[in-house]
C-alpha cells in the first residue's frame, strides 16, 4: 500500500520506499545506513547480472578486447608523434613492368626523419640522422617485436607487418611513434 490519505499523511502500511516511513516510526528509527547498504548491494547485484547478461548475448569479440589492451598497453604520453610524409601508395608514380612494388614510407618528427621499405620478407629501413636507436615494430594484437639498429641507423625485420603497423623509436631521451598503418 502505498500514498496518502488525501490530506498529506501518510496511510497506514505505506513503506519507506514510496517516501513514507511506516506508521509510528519517525526519522531516529530507521538506520540509513543499512537502507544505502541494502540498496548499494542490490545495485552490485544488478549490475552483475547485466554484465552477465551481455556477456552471453552481445561478447566482444576477443580480437577486440586484445586489441584494446595492446592499444592501451603501448601508449606513451611523452612520445612525438612521426608525421607521414610520403606514402609510395599514394604519393608515388607508377613504374611501367613493375606489377607489385614494395610500399616506401617517409615519417618525420623533428630533426628525425625515418624511412621505411614494406615488402613481403619484412621491413628494411633507416633512422636520419644516424645515431643511437631502439626501433620496436608495434603490430595489433601481437607484442612489439624489438628491431635491431646498426650505426649508420639502418635495420631490418624478418617479419612483415600483418595488419596495422607502427614504429616506436627510442633514440637518447626521445620516443617518437609514427602513425599506425596497414601493411
Amino acid at each position: 500500500m502505498s500514498g496518502n490519505d488525501g490530506n498529506g499523511a501518510p496511510l497506514e502500511g505505506a513503506d519507506e520506499a514510496d517516501g513514507f516511513l511506516p506508521a509510528g516510526a519517525d526519522d531516529e528509527d530507521v538506520s540509513s545506513d543499512e537502507d544505502a547498504g541494502d540498496v548499494e548491494l542490490a545495485m552490485a547485484l544488478l549490475e552483475e547480472e547485466l554484465r552477465q547478461a551481455a556477456a552471453v548475448l552481445d561478447p566482444v569479440p576477443d580480437a577486440l578486447r586484445q586489441l584494446a589492451l595492446d592499444a592501451y598497453a603501448l601508449h606513451d604520453l611523452d612520445a612525438k608523434i612521426a608525421e607521414l610524409t610520403f606514402d609510395s601508395l599514394v604519393d608515388a608514380l607508377p613504374v611501367r613492368g613493375v606489377t607489385d612494388p614494395p610500399r616506401m614510407l617517409t615519417f618525420r618528427a623533428g630533426e628525425v626523419t625515418v624511412d621505411v621499405e614494406v615488402t613481403e620478407g619484412g621491413l628494411i629501413g633507416q633512422v636520419m640522422p644516424a645515431g643511437s636507436a631502439r626501433i620496436e615494430v608495434l603490430g595489433g594484437p601481437q607484442s612489439a617485436r624489438p628491431v635491431m639498429v646498426d650505426t649508420l641507423g639502418r635495420f631490418t625485420s624478418d617479419t612483415p607487418p600483418a595488419g596495422p603497423f607502427a614504429l616506436r623509436l627510442r633514440t637518447g631521451a626521445d620516443v617518437i611513434v609514427t602513425e599506425w598503418l596497414r601493411a
